[in-house]
């Protein structure tokens, strides 16, 4: 059961799901679940909740806990200082968000020295409070009365004005208030950018947004990034603009009724404390949300396509060449077999005429001597004579070569973060007795085989699948990715006895140390036979043992059942199963035994095992497709056999490309050139596109269709949207649309008449001050000189 204090009917609202299945997941969360254990082996409790609503879940409690845990700091403060109160305290209880409680907390929080409490420190709160109750009869006479030259108060002007900083403070920490003014802000304000910078070079890379504004509400989250990035760099000046004479009328509204006896000062201190005191801390808030969510938003890009990466199909079977292309190091190769172990590396030149024609003559020894039916090229420098020099080396020396079975043919492969892996430890573990850069081709070669198993190796934040990530927070980015590769790890499965510890430490359930004491495990002990036997790994408790045994398959062990996706908690229910059947456990790998688990009907078999729908379900499919990889139902890596050259292009033409990155404005498509081609978010449909990720992911095979080449600047604009198919017709109506009624604009508000500047007799004390503008003015002169 979930923690008694966890309100899981506000979180079951908050995010439109059954409050059934939250209250459970909320309990398998707090007994140590994860996200694809719960998603995987709990859908009858919760419901059959996907993974993106667990997570949804666990985002939501995790963010609950926080505002309550500020609830209880807060509610201990005020204990301390005595100031709760039972109103106060109802207050901060219906607060649903740390902003809302932070505006109730406000008042009472530790004060930095202000204007206000420079003015409660002269002992002008009494005058304050007695302004507000409209009790003094002769406010000039009053003032006076507090002139202290003791405590730094000159004059009754002095007095009034420190008494007006007192109430444009007070004004200014009203929760109702600040949530009115909140609301101008968010519904008037606008992020505008500015030039800042005479350095030509530097603005340049800026310049669209020399004169940027947006409203707040629209602002595009990538140019919120683009923006603030220009800001650190100093190239841009950035604000938020919003109607500030709005602002002041609801503070005079609220606190300078006409009626009232001071109502010229109290509406000069609200406007004070709208214009003053609000105003910048309310903009400021406005940007730091505004540049939480882009923030957010990048994330989540990079998490999208970080998951598309992950989840390319993996080229069982097939050997590989692999090459990372250089200049002056040379192109490093490395030899691999179907399994990735390292055959042979080595280098090649191609500066020079000789030096290709060596490289070509080097290149097909390799392959034909250790039958690599595919070459890997990195998309690094020198990509693009290293693809000439295979292209060549395909239709001369190797031409209608099958060297392992298949027609050859090479794959430009996103070498980023290879470096990385090069020099990391665990590179240096996995290869020791080889160099740095051999050890980056291989990284490559690996990575055309078994994208997940190879990339999991590699800090995600390295892969490039992004656009403004660099800029989020990276606590956040890093948690977010890490969610991404646990998630994509537990969905395709692990091998446990041939798995790396890089990819063991991402299952459900283990860490870096229990992933590395499996191997130790498996390596001073021989292979795992069962999944009963991970049970003697040190530190691999019974939480870590329930979460994990499900995604960690044992294949040719004593128990067919351990290599398929069925829990070891569900294997009675599995056998029985088998038997109302009539299939051993043995033969379920066998084709007869998938037909007839395929066509039992699920409803039925979960009354006869006194399990949930979800639960029979789950057994049947596990047991039907026993050595399913979801990868492989995507479609394989494009093969090349030539150049794509940008001459050859021209606007109609059809191409086949793979989706290397995806961004809010559209998706790049690697097409055989030397760079990516954009599909603008227009191109990606007929329809409209309100988020290109629901059309495109990373590593998906498109087909698109040339629009332009600009051969100066190299650029090649692409669609998907078959320019061959005439679009359908307008839908017939049967009426006219009806006009729409116009409705009369209201005017606008007339600007708020400046006050008349003040008489030389107020400056001389002569003459009273009319009102707390009066007292600013004279009091800005004074300063001024």
């Amino acid at each position: 059961m979930p923690s008694p204090e966890v309100d899981c009917q506000r979180l079951a609202r908050s995010l439109g799901l059954p409050h059934k299945g939250v209250r459970s997941v909320v309990a398998l969360l707090d007994d140590g679940a994860t996200a694809p254990f719960i998603t995987r082996y709990r859908r009858d409790e919760t419901g059959g909740m996907d993974e993106e609503q667990v997570v949804a879940v666990r985002e939501a409690l995790a963010a609950q806990r926080r505002l309550d845990s500020r609830k209880a700091t807060v509610l201990r403060s005020l204990q301390t200082q005595g100031k709760l109160t039972d109103a106060l305290r109802d207050a901060i209880a219906a607060a649903d968000s740390i902003r809302l409680l932070d505006d109730l907390y406000l008042p009472f929080k530790p004060k930095k020295q202000s204007l206000a409490q420079r003015a409660r420190e002269q002992g002008l709160g009494p005058l304050a409070d007695e302004i507000v109750a409209g009790s003094i009869a002769d406010l000039d006479r009053r003032a006076g009365e507090f002139v202290s030259e003791e405590r730094g108060v000159a004059s009754a002007a002095a007095a009034l004005l420190g008494a007006g900083h007192i109430l444009a403070e007070r004004f200014a920490e009203d929760a109702a208030l600040r949530q009115g003014v909140r609301g101008v802000v968010e519904q008037t304000g606008r992020i505008t950018a500015k030039r800042a910078t005479q350095d030509d070079k530097l603005a340049d890379g800026y310049r669209d947004y020399w004169e940027y504004s947006q409203p707040l509400s629209r602002a595009p989250l990538h140019r919120v990034l683009a923006i603030n990035r220009g800001e650190r760099e100093g190239a841009l000046r950035v604000a938020v603009e919003f109607d500030v004479d709005a602002a002041e009328l609801l503070a005079v509204a609220r606190y300078a009724p006409q009626d009232h006896p001071q109502a010229d000062l109290l509406a000069g201190a609200a406007r004070d404390a709208a214009r003053r005191l609000l105003g910048p801390s309310l903009a400021r808030e406005a940007r730091r949300e505004l540049a939480t969510r882009a923030e957010s938003h990048a994330v989540a890009v990079f998490a999208r396509n970080l998951r598309g990466l992950l989840m390319q199909p993996p080229l069982p079977g097939r050997r590989v060449l692999a090459v990372d292309p250089g200049y002056k190091n040379g192109c490093k190769l490395a030899a691999l077999d179907e399994t990735g172990r390292v055959l042979e590396t080595g280098a090649v030149y191609i500066m020079s005429d000789q030096q290709k024609t060596e490289a070509r003559a080097e290149l097909a020894r390799m392959a034909r001597e250790h039958r690599l039916g595919v070459i890997a090229i990195g998309n690094g420098s020198a990509c693009r004579p290293a693809e000439e020099l295979v292209a060549e080396l395909i239709a001369d020396e190797l031409a209608g070569a099958e060297l392992d079975g298949a027609e050859l043919g090479y794959v430009i492969v996103n070498e980023a973060g290879a470096s990385v892996y090069s020099t990391s430890q665990i590179g240096r573990e996995e290869l020791p007795d080889r160099e740095a850069i051999q050890r980056s081709a291989v990284s490559i070669g690996r990575r055309l085989q078994d994208p997940l198993s190879e990339l999991v190796k590699i800090d995600p934040a390295s892969l490039g699948v992004g656009l403004y990530q660099h800029d989020a927070n990276h606590t956040l980015l890093r948690d977010a990715l890490d969610d991404v590769v646990r998630s994509c790890v537990s969905f395709v499965g692990v091998e446990v006895n041939s798995a790396s510890p890089s990819l063991l430490r991402y299952v459900s359930g283990l860490n870096q140390l229990t992933a590395r004491r499996i191997c130790e495990h498996r390596e001073q002990h021989g292979p795992f036979r069962s999944r009963q036997e991970l049970r003697g790994v040190s530190g691999l408790g019974p939480v870590s043992f329930q979460q994990a045994a499900g995604f960690l398959k044992v294949e040719r062990g004593d128990e067919p059942l351990d290599a398929t996706w069925v829990h070891p908690e569900a294997y009675d229910a599995a056998r029985q199963l088998l038997a109302n059947v009539g299939v051993e456990t043995a033969a379920i790998r066998e084709p007869s035994a998938r037909r007839v688990l395929s066509e039992v009907d699920p409803t039925a078999m979960a009354e006869r095992l006194a399990v949930g729908r979800f639960a029979a379900e789950q057994l049947l499919d596990a047991m039907a497709r026993p050595g399913r990889d979801p990868r492989a139902e995507l479609p394989a890596p494009v093969f090349r056999r030539n150049v794509v050259r940008l001459d050859d292009l021209h606007p109609g033409m059809e191409l086949r490309g793979t989706v290397v990155n995806v961004v809010d404005f559209g998706a790049f498509v690697d097409i055989g050139l030397s760079d990516s081609a954009l599909v603008h978010v227009s191109q990606l449909s007929k329809g409209y596109v309100s988020d290109p990720h629901r059309v495109v992911s990373v590593g998906e095979q498109v087909g698109v269709w040339v629009t332009g080449v600009d051969a100066q600047r190299r650029r090649v604009s692409l669609t998907m949207i078959d320019p061959n198919v005439a679009p359908p017709p307008p839908a017939a109506t049967s009426q006219p649309r009806p006009a729409r009624k116009k409705t009369p604009k209201k005017p606008a508000p007339a600007p708020r008449p400046k006050g008349p500047p003040i008489s030389d007799a107020m400056r001389q004390g002569a003459e009273p001050m009319r009102s707390f503008g009066d007292l600013l003015q004279y009091h800005e002169r004074k300063k001024g000189g």
